[in-house]
């Protein structure tokens, strides 16, 4: 049997992974489209994994969970072969790099700092993270101030961005502390966008500064969603999950009255919501 065939008969492994990651790259006997990936180019491909490993959670779908972690594992074995080509770092070093990092981030389970709280562990959570932010910056001998929210990545969808900058503002105490005023902060921001809605003496909808008072208040729902331990992104995909199981049904019971949907005013279609809502709530 030749080396070939015994790498290809291998147990299940991360060395049989590597194994088939440098074929697949291998110059003469690879795969035409894993020669031609760049870091750049499999960019689209990690986040999309990303998303799906989130999808097979929410939707309870543990069989596909396997799978799709199995994807995104995928993605970090090529990012790390494509780095090893370059002799930039390897495999090792990223898992290096991540069991230094979780170490020092938890003192007190590998160390003999005390942190019992959530709030503690948070705490100190945020303090590792700002201190790495720092000697990133050192590294890079940039003589700019350190911002409060250097680094964080611009490609993030908003509303998780958007809970990421108030997150770290929040750490270093720019933040309200009683919810009742980020309710009405949000009322606040409600009311200037009526106002953008509603221009005196006739004049058009200024749509630029509409647009401005809607991302304040998009900005200041991220916030009460953060006060209130939830995440904005996720529970905006559930509300999206929602509709559309919602909808669907509105479309079935569209179907079955025998008229298309322009042929039902308002009032109808709402009496169809309300029916597959309380369908939702009987199952």
């Amino acid at each position: 049997m030749t080396n070939f065939d015994q790498q290809l008969a291998a147990k299940a492994s991360l060395d049989k992974l590597r194994w088939i990651m440098a074929r697949l790259r291998d110059p003469e006997q690879g795969c035409p489209w894993d020669l031609k990936q760049t870091f750049q180019s499999i960019v689209a491909h990690t986040i999309e994994e990303a998303y799906e490993v989130a999808d097979a959670i929410e939707q309870g779908e543990l069989t596909e969970l396997k799978k799709e972690l199995g994807d995104l594992l995928f993605q970090v074995i090529f990012y790390s072969h494509l780095a090893q080509e370059q002799k930039l770092f390897d495999l090792d070093d990223v898992i290096e790099s991540i069991c230094e990092k979780l170490i020092r981030r938890h003192p007190h389970v590998f160390g003999d700092k005390s942190l019992e709280t959530d709030t503690e562990i948070k705490a100190n959570w945020e303090n590792e993270k700002a201190k790495e932010r720092a000697q990133k910056h050192q590294n890079d001998l940039n003589n700019a101030p350190l911002s409060i929210l250097a680094d964080i990545p611009k490609n993030l969808p908003a509303l998780s961005q958007a809970y990421k900058i108030q997150k770290r503002c929040s750490h270093v105490g720019f933040d309200w502390h009683d919810i009742n005023d980020v309710f009405d902060k949000i009322v606040e921001e409600v009311e200037e966008v009526k106002a953008e809605l509603q221009p005196s003496d006739q004049q058009a909808i200024n749509q630029q500064a509409l647009g401005e008072e809607l991302g304040d208040l998009l900005f200041a729902v991220v916030n009460l969603c953060r006060h209130a331990k939830q995440d904005p992104e996720t529970l905006l995909r559930q509300a999206n999950k929602k509709f559309t199981k919602r909808f669907q049904d509105v479309e079935q019971q569209v179907r079955s009255s025998g008229r298309e949907f322009n042929e039902h005013n308002i009032a109808q279609l709402e009496h169809y919501w309300q029916q597959a809502k309380r369908k939702e709530q009987q199952t």
